[in-house]
Formats: structure tokens, sequence, C-alpha cells
């Protein structure tokens, strides 16, 4: 019989250990969340570009050029 488990015993302190790690995780993935347009998901040009690997000037070139479907709201330039 192991006796009285306490907040010393490693398996506690394991356990409280990883329910802080899915803690925060779950904070970060809810400072990330970002409301959907009717249910699509737009990307902003850092992550846009970032997933073409192109530069942010050249998906600018490209959005100017007509080469890219993009929206603007309020100054700000979504892509799909």
């Amino acid at each position: 019989m192991e006796g009285i488990i306490d907040k010393e015993n490693e398996r506690v302190r394991r356990f409280f250990g990883l329910l802080n790690n899915i803690e925060k995780k779950v904070e970060r993935l809810a400072c990330d969340n970002r409301p959907l347009f009717n249910g699509e998901r737009f990307l902003t040009d850092r992550e846009y570009s970032g997933r073409l690997k192109i530069s942010r000037r050249c998906l600018q070139d490209y959005r100017d050029r007509g080469r890219i479907p993009y929206i603007q709201i309020d100054g700000k330039i979504l892509y799909k």
C-alpha cells in the first residue's frame, strides 16, 4: 500500500505539469482564433506569403496584377 498521495508524489506532479501544458496550449489557441466570414477562413498577407514561400512585396505585386483573389475590409487586405 502506497499510503497517502499528496502534492509531493511524482505521479501527482507529472499530472499537474501536463495539465499546465494543456492550459498554455488552450490559451494560445484561444488567442490565435479568428472569427470566420460566412464559414470561410481568410489569411493575412504574412500568413499567405508564408504559405506560398514568397515575400510580402511579391504578394502585393500578384495582387496588383490580378493574379490572386483578395478582399479589403477597412483597409485590411485578406486572402482566401
